[in-house]
């Protein structure tokens, strides 16, 4: 500071557009003459990017004769665009935000409302446990791999933390057998877009994979659309194993729906996936390894899902890869892209899915398709 301010006057008002960031206390002696924070302000600073053990919200930083002298560090960048500006960071992070775009969003969005142009849906699945639904679908586009859907509802769950269970890297390997290794490669702090590195066991006839996933989720009205898919990456290097899957993509949307208790209460949560990747084995096989193990592979969810809960009311801090979920791009409710009629009864929904033969046309109740899918397309790829 230079000069003794007034008492309990605020700092400048170029600093104060720094209000929603952190700012670091490098000497701890000033840090403790602050007032302690409060547990909004607590809650604020869980979320910021850059937290240490003397971080404070700028806003709550109060120039004061006691505090002259005091020295305080700024963050090299926020989770807030409008305060960030266009940045040099922005500036080195935009070829990672022009990965995963509103196109995309504009796409899952054609999938949800059933107008990609693609075949009609062949019910294949409904199977249950007493915290857990699923329904699955397939179909076989004239060009590409066979397409797989399942509506996943979760009992006792919200969907900020489903999206983040799905997003949460590191976690997953508690769970999910098939991922051998996982790692960041890039990220922007704010569109929450991510660059992540997968390798993934299959099982004997089909030796492991490697994917690079570009990643990102919008947000409307309390439902998340998180798309996932496979991008470009020039710092890690291709090679002959494990073998790299290029066409890969992943699309969800996840939103609270009410409980099968019946009492109007919205405490389960749905979720819809999809997903079609190009794994370089015959589609035959593919197509029968999906048939039989679809359900061992989705009924592991709940479990992983109620571990993840627990782990989060301990207290756990959130891993890098689920603070990245909760960076998320704000989107009109209202917006023509995502016109989907949501009030569709369960009657309807029930009544479009009742025969495991039946197709699942172009008339299915909305609500069941914004629900909750998990696609999984095996490829075809007869000369491996």
């Amino acid at each position: 500071m230079q000069g003794r301010p007034r008492q309990e006057e605020h700092f400048s008002s170029a600093l104060l557009e720094f209000s929603r960031t952190l700012e670091k206390c490098p000497d701890v002696e000033y840090y403790n003459k602050l007032e302690d924070p409060t547990d909004e302000e607590n809650d604020m600073l869980d979320l910021a990017f850059g937290l240490t053990q003397t971080s404070r919200l700028g806003c709550q930083v109060i120039a004061k004769p006691e505090l002259d002298g005091i020295r305080l560090a700024i963050p090299a960048a926020t989770r807030n665009f409008a305060v960030d500006g266009p940045s040099q960071q922005n500036e080195e992070q935009s070829n990672v935000v022009n990965l995963v775009t509103e196109k995309d969003l504009e796409h899952l969005c054609q999938l949800i409302e059933m107008k990609d142009g693609g075949p009609t849906w062949i019910q294949m699945m409904d199977c249950s446990t007493p915290g857990m639904r699923c329904q699955a679908w397939r179909r076989e586009p004239k060009t590409g791999p066979p397409q797989y859907q399942t509506r996943t509802v979760f009992e006792n769950a919200t969907p900020e933390m489903v999206r983040d269970f799905f997003w949460d890297d590191e976690f997953r390997a508690t769970w999910d057998d098939m991922l051998a290794y996982s790692a960041t490669i890039d990220e922007c702090l704010t569109t929450g877009t991510m660059i992540v590195q997968w390798i993934r066991k299959f099982p004997l006839f089909c030796s492991d994979r490697e994917y690079i996933i570009g990643r990102r989720i919008w947000e409307s009205g309390g439902s998340y659309y998180c798309v996932t898919k496979g991008v470009p990456c020039s710092s890690v290097p291709r090679r002959a194993k494990p073998r790299r899957v290029d066409l890969y993509y992943s699309s969800w949307c996840i939103r609270a729906v009410e409980s099968r208790m019946g009492d109007g209460r919205l405490i389960a949560c749905e979720v819809l996936l999809l997903h079609h990747e190009e794994m370089g084995i015959p589609w035959e096989i593919a197509k029968l390894g999906v048939r039989h193990g679809m359900w061992g592979t989705v009924k592991k969810f709940e479990p992983g899902l109620r571990a993840y809960q627990k782990a989060r009311a301990s207290g756990v801090p959130l891993s890098r890869p689920a603070f990245m979920a909760q960076i998320t791009t704000k989107i009109n409710s209202g917006s023509q892209s995502l016109a989907v009629n949501e009030n569709s009864s369960e009657t309807e929904v029930a009544a479009a899915a009742t025969s495991s033969n039946r197709s699942l046309g172009r008339k299915i109740p909305k609500w069941l398709i914004f629900g909750g899918v998990f696609v999984l397309a095996c490829s075809i790829d007869r000369d491996s």
